[in-house]
């Protein structure tokens, strides 16, 4: 890894405060451990442990391959059978793991910023752990969004001046809110579609909208967003919703993908509502990257780990 400075953080909670040059070592340090470069030489354990309190597979279990990867010791976490149900704070559970010797912990959960409390203690606390946040309520998911950035630099070998549709429940979205705040900063040019009553005009600074058959031959980049069915309580759309009419006016169907320009590539961060926002004829299609983003998820959660690895010197790192 000549010519790379290696990124040091004592928390990954979020996208926003990254600089563009952390941006561009953390894809090009996942890269490296994609192409199997070595690993960092821990020369103390690390411990990590996994507090999903909303539910997940990709993520969780991409995370779980990262850590062994890695070489860090993961303590099994099970919020079903833990102290939470009997009112626990979640400071108060990340304080038990401080004081078991955990180092780190991955946490998913459905409160925006839940991470504040764990990084900027009061006066009269003392939690010492480092926080890799999975995915806050409708807030941030830095790792989808960074395994997301390595999967374009991947395949076009750069990120500035490219255009990226985002399709989809975009106000429900972190993956959405993650992905449109750093593409631009990135220099690529954002543009969102999708039904306009799941668009905030708060996201104008960051693109335009538009009707997806207008963006469809013109992108380099579909990024599809699941309908998030479990976040629409009191939307009253929800109760007219129709998977056939939203694939029909919104979705990436045999049609639309034909129209794609030679080298679009198509991007879900999963679970894919098959014939709801793509084809389900289309997930393995040659232009959708959704294996590919899994694949990558792995080496990008690796390269985070390892920035607050280094930000804490855990393990004997620098």
């Amino acid at each position: 890894m000549e010519n790379l400075n290696l990124v040091s953080l004592k928390n990954f909670v979020s996208v926003e405060n990254l600089k563009q040059e952390e941006v561009t070592s953390l894809i090009k340090r996942a890269e490296y451990f994609k192409q199997g470069g070595a690993v960092p030489n821990l020369t103390n354990p690390v411990y990590v442990t996994n507090m999903f309190f909303e539910d997940s597979s990709r993520t969780h279990t991409s995370f779980e391959m990262a850590e062994r990867k890695l070489g860090l010791t993961v303590i099994p976490f099970d919020p079903a059978h833990s102290s939470v149900n009997k009112g626990e704070t979640l400071y108060d559970t990340s304080l038990i793991m401080n004081a078991l010797g955990v180092n780190l912990e991955v946490i998913r959960h459905s409160q925006n910023e839940y991470y504040e409390d764990l990084i900027h203690p009061k006066s009269y606390q003392h939690l010492n752990i480092g926080v890799v946040n999975a995915g806050d309520g409708s807030g941030q998911h830095p790792s989808q969004c960074m395994l997301d950035m390595m999967t374009i630099h991947e395949h076009f070998g750069h990120i500035k001046g490219l255009k990226v549709a985002i399709v989809g429940d975009i106000t429900n979205s972190r993956v959405a809110k993650s992905n449109m705040e750093l593409l631009t900063r990135l220099g690529a040019k954002v543009y969102f579609s999708g039904p306009d009553y799941w668009y905030d005009h708060a996201y104008d600074k960051y693109g335009e909208f538009k009707t997806i058959d207008e963006l469809v031959p013109e992108m380099d980049v579909m990024m599809l967003l699941r309908v998030q069915h479990e976040r629409h309580a009191g939307d009253p759309n929800e109760k007219t919703f129709s998977a056939e009419s939203y694939h029909e006016k919104y979705g990436i169907n045999q049609k639309r993908y034909d129209e794609l320009k030679p080298d679009t590539i198509i991007m879900h961060p999963g679970p894919i509502n098959h014939g709801v926002e793509l084809d389900g004829k289309l997930v393995e299609a040659p232009k959708c990257m959704f294996f590919r983003q899994m694949q990558n998820g792995v080496f990008m959660r690796m390269a985070m780990l390892e920035a607050v690895i280094r930000g804490r010197k855990l393990g004997g790192l620098e």
